[in-house]
């Protein structure tokens, strides 16, 4: 596997937590494990995003894995890496490419999901 250039970028994120001005807050942890069947790229991760009220509003991770419904492509299999797209999503498959794609992905995600919830009021 190649050198994955944002992988630096990503681990050197591990432990921060940022609160935006509009009440919002994004939290990272990250740190690199041996490569396993489950997860290959080598690295544990959890990227989140928390209203003000401390609620995981959006989510990607491979804290855990997750069973995936018994129809489709993935039919039943166990998937690690994941994203929780509503506070309340159990999760959906969540394809990971790189640590620089997983950073990006990350915070425009948490974008789109600030600015559905705050044009629903």
């Amino acid at each position: 596997m190649e050198k994955d250039d944002g992988l630096d970028y990503l681990l050197s994120l591990h432990g921060s937590t940022v609160y935006r001005d509009d009440g919002y807050w994004w939290k990272v942890e990250v740190w690199e494990v041996k490569p396993t069947s489950f997860i290959p790229h080598g690295i544990r991760y959890s990227l989140t995003l928390h209203d003000k009220y401390n609620t995981r509003v959006f989510g990607i991770d491979n804290a855990h894995g997750i069973k995936l419904p018994k129809k489709g492509c993935y039919s039943g299999r166990m998937v690690y890496d994941h994203m929780h797209r509503t506070p309340h999503d159990k999760g959906y498959p969540y394809e990971f490419v790189s640590a620089a794609q997983l950073i990006e992905d990350f915070f425009v995600k948490s974008d789109e999901v600030i600015a559905q919830r705050e044009n629903r009021g």
